[in-house]
C-alpha cells in the first residue's frame, strides 16, 4: 500500500457507498482504482504517469471519467457527508 492510499477503515466506510459493478466486466480491484485516482488527483501528474501499481492507467482514468459523467463522485460524496452528520 502506498503512503496516500485509503486505509483498511476507510475502505470499510466506502466500499458499501459504490456502485455495483457493471455486469459482464470482469472484477478489477476497485480500491486499486480508486487509490489511483487519488494518486493522479493528488500529484496532478499526467494519468498517463500513473505507476503501474494501481493498474493500467487507462483503466483507472475510465472508471473515474465514467463515475464523473454518471455523478457516481458527488453522489459519494453526498452519502459520506450524510454519514458523517449522522455520526455527529
Amino acid at each position: 500500500m502506498g503512503r496516500g492510499d485509503l486505509p483498511d477503515d476507510q475502505w470499510a466506510v466506502l466500499k458499501p457507498l459504490l456502485p455495483v459493478s457493471v455486469p459482464g466486466r470482469p472484477p478489477l480491484g476497485r480500491r486499486k482504482l480508486i487509490d489511483g485516482t487519488r494518486w493522479r488527483v493528488r500529484t496532478g501528474a499526467p494519468w498517463r504517469d500513473l505507476p503501474s501499481e494501481y493498474g493500467p492507467w487507462q483503466t483507472v482514468y475510465g472508471l473515474f471519467r465514467y463515475w464523473r459523467r454518471d455523478g457516481t463522485w458527488p453522489e459519494l460524496l453526498i452519502r459520506l457527508q450524510a454519514r458523517a452528520n449522522a455520526a455527529g
